[in-house]
């Protein structure tokens, strides 16, 4: 992987690090950070540090759910005591953000989930629940979960819970993005398509959609995105990796 020295810089009071490496996709959650090459490796960050980790996948997610990864294939994995046990069933993406609940999509951007009780059950049979409607990105958080269908409308779940992945119906939110990420600590941001930053502010326990979509202004075009713990990662077009403190 082609070294980079760490800088660093202030962006309208975020202090944001250039990591060294180049990546795809990254996810963080529960006080971790992984990510995956073009290649399909797997890499954890330590102290800004790119550390290899067993696996090849396409698309990793980390959270209260556990760590839950896809490959190129688009077969499901999850790491049960540092292994990988491959489950029934063919997505895309998946997101293990929820409150011990996952969710994910299929490459038809079918949109499926799986309750608590699945999720912390062994073996490789495990009932998803298939959830009405077309995304192409799921992920969920504190305050529920969010999507983006392949004309970037951006939707809500209402009701989604441990017990009932699926929620109830979807409400649809005023805007336009290519992917959002909900955090564990309640925090949603996302990309537009032309790989602008958007956070959603106002959002609360009685008002988990929010009120408005503000624009981060942090230099570059992005790919991809996560937030956890006060850090925003992020992934420029070109595969750079910067982690930015958020205020």
């Amino acid at each position: 992987m082609q070294e980079l020295n760490h800088f660093f810089y202030l962006i309208a009071g975020q202090r944001c690090t250039v990591i060294p490496g180049f990546l795809k996709q990254i996810d963080a959650g529960a006080g971790l950070v992984f990510a995956v090459t073009d290649d399909g490796d797997i890499f954890y960050l330590h102290d800004d540090i790119l550390v290899n980790f067993p696996g090849n996948m396409n698309h990793v997610s980390v959270g209260p759910a556990g760590f839950w990864g896809t490959n190129k294939e688009n077969d499901i994995f999850k790491l049960e005591d540092g292994n990988w046990e491959k489950v029934a069933g063919k997505l895309k993406q998946v997101d293990a953000g929820g409150d011990k609940y996952l969710v994910g999509v299929s490459d038809l951007d079918n949109i499926y989930c799986l309750n608590k009780d699945a999720v912390d059950a062994d073996g490789g049979n495990l009932p998803f629940n298939p959830i009405e409607g077309s995304l192409t990105y799921y992920s969920c958080g504190l305050y529920g979960c969010w999507g983006v269908n392949s004309n970037n409308d951006i939707y809500y779940r209402l009701n989604a819970s441990p017990t009932n992945c699926k929620g109830s119906s979807w409400k649809q939110v005023v805007g336009r993005l290519v992917m959002v990420e909900a955090s564990t600590d309640g925090v949603v941001y996302g990309l537009n398509n032309v790989g602008q930053i958007y956070k959603r502010d106002g959002i609360s326990l009685s008002n988990p959609t929010g009120t408005v979509w503000t624009l981060v202004n942090i230099d570059g075009s992005f790919k991809h995105l996560s937030y956890d713990k006060g850090i925003l990662w992020l992934i420029g077009k070109n595969g750079r990796i910067m982690s930015c403190k958020m205020p």
